[in-house]
């Protein structure tokens, strides 16, 4: 049941959106919208009361408020719905949020996981007394009776593909633009979408761009973002397989009643904790001035703020010993013992508190216990077997589990992707007759450029400081940025060291995009390729490939490979605008690129088993 004070706020601050033809037919009369109403019309050549009419339909669609009798039982629901988690979240973060609330409306911005996470979250911020907030979910969940009892909490669906729409745009434009402006609290995945690899997905801009120019156009300074991460210590087993079979290149199956009392049905094991985070608010309307200021222009402005609010989440969210167990297991072909599994966390535990990074739940990493529950957690979601008829006991991915591994060893694989890229950059210098450390810092600007479609980096100079400083953690010793660095020293941090992660981090990654560009390479020079049928070829070929051993079986993914392929369009090498006349050429340098890449990354894995070996 909620506290008497929030339904008392929720009394005073319930608000329908576009809920009676008079609150629609006023923001319609407005005069900015009647201008955009008038313009569209005319680019269109339809008649404007047929637009107008339009517009009025799809508000209508997307009406939806906070019902107090309706929100005590979506509370009650959302607490059974997680009742196989335990969740956690800082007092002292809600504390400060709270503070917030009183004098700002706050976008929050989450990662998105799970179906669970409209459960867990909106059931935290309530129960913490944050005012009501406007969700905006895909109208995919908008049926009979989840998508009613939704509308009447605060969810308002939204259309996911209205790139042929236009007039639905703007009719969401206007209200997200009236919501701002009304300061109410709105939420959405930035990410446009749960996550297929279990690391955070490349913003979606649109929400965001409508919000900031109602920021802009009101000039108001009491819009805050507020980036939030969400994290499971493992995912509902019946949802993560879901998702692993759509990265396969199966379709996705429409949600209805049918699926939701399934969904339903298979939470009924206990899997762990959810960790809610938050991490440092953006107060929009500084933000964007200050880019602005940079010489940024409107696109920009949003992309950059998208950005940094990614990379914010990222920089809050924990590392959960799953993650740990799984970055652990990934790395051998082979069933390990629970000592060789400590072996490779331990160092990795070692790392994170160099870094100052929280662990989820502030769990102890070395500790063998912590380590042997967590395997058997594991054990008994069937990500991971275990065989105890031998004089040890060993454990190993069970068959046709790597991706759903690879889900949970990719949520915490933004706290190690410059370690890794710091790893190759050494060997570069290591492996170059000569080479100073500009070498190395080509090296890993060249890895940045290639990596950036999937991972969130810092700007060129921070960049260069997080490199600097991982020099400094490998090498366990303070690095002068302006101080020179030989083979010699290269090698001594190489082989001192006893953490590499490269080919824990790295290897699944750029085994995707080796893929995508042998099957570019066999297209030839033909520019007219069809992307799904490219991205069918690529899972085929991965598959042959990951049954020869030849790429982890985590990297046949059609997410990562949907990553490749865009990388390859910026490169120029698939598309329209791509100059024929040396396509296949640069095609087959890409493919170059990227067997020197696996070469280095196989290296450091040789050098790793070496290390341990001693």
């Amino acid at each position: 049941m909620l506290p008497d004070r929030l339904l008392r706020l929720l009394r005073l601050k319930s608000l329908t959106v576009a809920q009676s033809v008079d609150e629609t037919d006023a923001l319609l009369s407005t005069d900015e919208m009647l201008r955009a109403t008038v313009q569209l019309a005319s680019h269109l050549g339809r008649d404007v009361a047929d637009v107008r009419a339009e517009i009025t339909d799809y508000m209508r669609e997307m009406t939806a408020t906070h019902v107090p009798s309706v929100v005590r039982a979506w509370q009650a629901w959302s607490a059974w719905m997680v009742r196989g988690f335990q969740i956690v979240i800082d007092d002292d973060e809600l504390s400060t949020l709270r503070e917030l609330d009183r004098e700002n409306a706050l976008i929050f911005l989450i990662s998105h996981r799970s179906y669970l996470d409209q459960f867990s979250f909106p059931l935290r911020l309530a129960q913490g007394g944050i005012s009501p907030t406007f969700g905006l979910a895909g109208a995919n969940l908008n049926f009979f009776p989840l998508g009613t009892l939704a509308r009447r909490n605060g969810f308002i669906p939204l259309r996911r593909s209205t790139g042929d729409i236009p007039v639905y745009r703007l009719a969401l434009r206007a209200l997200v633009g009236q919501m701002v402006a009304s300061g109410h609290n709105l939420a959405w995945s930035i990410e446009g979408g749960r996550t297929r690899s279990g690391k955070l997905r490349p913003p979606r801009y649109g929400l965001l761009r409508y919000v900031t120019d109602a920021v802009e156009s009101s000039g108001s300074q009491q819009i805050v973002a507020v980036p939030v991460s969400i994290l499971f210590d493992q995912l509902p087993l019946h949802e993560v397989k879901l998702m692993t079979a759509e990265s396969r290149g199966l379709p996705k199956k429409p949600e209805n009643i049918r699926w939701l009392l399934s969904y339903a049905r298979g939470l009924r094991y206990r899997l762990g904790r959810i960790y809610i985070d938050f991490g440092p608010p953006v107060p929009l309307h500084d933000r964007m001035a200050a880019l602005r200021a940079e010489g940024l222009s409107g696109r920009q402005v949003v992309e950059r703020v998208a950005l940094e609010i990614c990379h914010r989440i990222n920089q809050t969210t924990p590392v959960t010993a799953t993650a740990a167990v799984c970055v652990a297991v990934l790395g051998e072909d082979r069933a390990l013992t629970l000592g060789e599994v400590c072996a490779t966390v331990a160092p990795l535990a070692g790392y994170l508190r160099a870094r100052g990074w929280p662990v989820a739940g502030g769990a102890d990493l070395t500790d063998r216990a912590t380590v042997s529950q967590t395997l058997h957690d594991l054990v008994g979601s069937g990500v991971l077997t275990c065989y105890s008829g031998g004089p040890k006991t060993v454990w190993g991915i069970g068959n046709d589990q790597h991706l759903i591994a690879g889900v949970y060893r990719n949520s915490a694989i933004h706290v190690l992707v410059m370690r890794a890229i710091a790893e190759l950059a050494l060997l570069t210098v290591v492996r170059t007759p000569g080479a100073t450390k500009r070498m190395g810092w080509e090296k890993a600007l060249a890895v940045r450029e290639l990596l950036k479609f999937d991972f969130f980096f810092a700007a060129r100079a921070e960049f260069a400081d997080e490199l600097w400083d991982e020099f400094a953690i490998i090498s366990g010793r303070s690095h002068d940025p302006s101080a020179p660095l030989d083979a010699e020293d290269a090698a001594r941090s190489l082989h001192e060291t006893d953490l590499l992660v490269a080919h824990l981090v790295l290897r699944p990654f750029v085994d995707a995009y080796r893929v995508a560009a042998e099957e570019l390479v066999n297209l030839g020079p033909r520019r007219d390729i069809d992307e799904r049928e490219l991205l069918t070829r690529c899972l085929r070929l991965g598959r042959q490939w990951a049954l020869q051993r030849r790429i982890t079986e985590e990297s046949v993914s059609g997410e990562m490979f949907a990553t490749a392929v865009k990388m390859a369009r910026h490169r120029g090498l698939i598309g329209p605008d791509a100059e024929a006349g040396d396509i296949a050429d640069r095609r087959a340098a890409l493919a170059a690129e990227l067997d020197e890449l696996q070469r280095s990354i196989g290296e450091l894995a040789r050098m790793r088993r070496d290390l341990e070996a001693e």
